[in-house]
């Protein structure tokens, strides 16, 4: 179940560094069991990285995706990925489609931009350090 998260927390995560917005990413993610993008009807949104790299946006709740849900993206809805799902097919996929993810952007559109296999590594790092 999506925790709340009030706009004021939203925005203040937000304010963080690139680094400290991938670890809230990580921990969050790796306490509530959920992966958040956003898609419609013809899937997924993706953007183009600084040297043509294929990249997925993702959060760590809903509400960081709304920010995002306007002008080329007005129909696109925030989506969950359940993280077992994630970790056992959508890491493997990623990587082999050479998909980038981009993590927790802020609306300067900075964020840490990681392979899936090293982001794999660190939430389950953090799923054993919480157990």
């Amino acid at each position: 179940m999506t925790y709340s998260l009030s706009s004021k927390n939203r925005q203040a995560s937000l304010a963080l560094s690139d680094n400290k917005r991938y670890e809230l990413f990580v921990r969050k993610v790796a306490e509530e069991g959920e992966i958040w993008s956003l898609a419609n009807d013809e899937g997924w949104v993706t953007v183009t990285g600084e040297d043509g790299e294929n990249c997925l946006p993702v959060w760590p709740h809903p509400d960081y995706t709304l920010d995002w849900a306007n002008g080329d993206w007005a129909d696109c809805k925030p989506k969950m990925i359940d993280l077992a799902t994630w970790l056992e097919r959508w890491t493997p996929g990623l990587d082999q489609d050479e998909t980038l993810l981009v993590v927790l952007p802020n609306l300067k559109e900075e964020a840490v931009l990681v392979d899936p296999l090293v982001l794999d590594e660190d939430i389950r790092a953090a799923l054993e350090a919480a157990e």
